[in-house]
């Protein structure tokens, strides 16, 4: 599943065609992808200027001039593409959609967003945007890590008395919002941190270097687009390059890349999940 660096890539790709645009026209081409299309979902989109575009944790929310707001949750393999507008007289002849271009937007300068998704685990929503944080899906989400809030106060507050792994802990949205798989792994690797320790049992030096570590390697990340390991592409069908920098995910053997350090890193499963770490360097 995207993380939360890849849907900010996908956010940043989509701005420049969504905020201050107006949908001209929407087509819905099935009734549903992970879910049923909300109710009169064309009709509440079509006419409407698009005043922003946010990233949630791993959602992406256009807020409309009409006080409502487009949610958009990637799942496993959904993806955007942005087609341009055709320039001048030239006419660009539009291709056949493809058997999973499920939903299209037509903006009034011609530019035709796409989402693509092969496995329909992503899905879309519409909802009220003063009630937003109120909805469902955001009601009990924690703090955004590259947010203003997020630092080492934030992060031992969520952390205070939890006897979970430190992995299992990080992974909690109720906690951090938008933390995944292969981040935290690379966080708690930079940090020095074993995956498997009680997560209130960090010191406050520990807990500094966590908070910075996980907000370095989300940056690190965005930079080159986020990891493409299997589905995730960017907005002009490019993929991300960060899964070429990877310190420990997918490296399971590797000789570990600290400094003074002879271990080699090893995979274990915790949750259902891989987790990569040194053995040696982590405590």
């Amino acid at each position: 599943m995207p993380e939360l660096p890849e849907v900010e890539t996908v956010r940043r790709g989509l701005a420049p065609t969504f905020v201050g645009g107006t949908i001209a026209g929407v087509e819905a081409r099935r009734p549903n992808l992970r879910f049923p299309l909300p109710e009169r979902f064309v009709a509440r989109l079509t006419g409407r200027r698009v005043v922003d575009l946010r990233r949630r944790a791993k959602y992406m929310l256009a807020d409309l001039d009409s006080g409502e707001t487009l949610i958009m949750h990637l799942g496993m393999s959904g993806s955007f593409r942005v087609e341009g507008a055709p320039i001048g007289e030239f006419f660009h002849p539009r291709g056949k959609p493809g058997p999973h271009d499920h939903v299209e937007f037509l903006f009034e300068n011609g530019a035709r967003v796409v989402y693509n998704d092969p496995r329909r685990f992503g899905f879309m929503d519409i909802a009220e945007t003063a009630k937003l944080a109120g909805h469902p899906l955001f009601a009990g989400l924690g703090v955004e890590p590259l947010g203003p809030d997020f630092g080492a106060a934030a992060l031992a507050a969520a952390l205070e008395g939890v006897r979970a792994p430190l992995k299992a802990a990080l992974l909690d949205q109720r906690r951090i919002a938008g933390l995944g798989n292969i981040y935290v792994s690379e966080a708690m690797y930079a940090a020095r941190l074993s995956p498997m320790r009680a997560a209130g049992s960090l010191k406050p030096a520990e807990t500094r270097r966590l908070a910075q570590a996980i907000r370095e390697v989300l940056e690190a990340a965005i930079l080159v687009g986020g990891a493409t390991l299997r589905d995730h592409r960017q907005t002009d069908g490019s993929l991300g390059y960060f899964q070429h920098s990877f310190a420990v995910y997918n490296r399971e053997g590797a000789v570990c890349g600290h400094a003074r350090c002879a271990g080699l890193i090893q995979r274990t499963v915790q949750s259902g999940r891989s987790t990569y770490f040194c053995a040696v360097c982590q405590k």
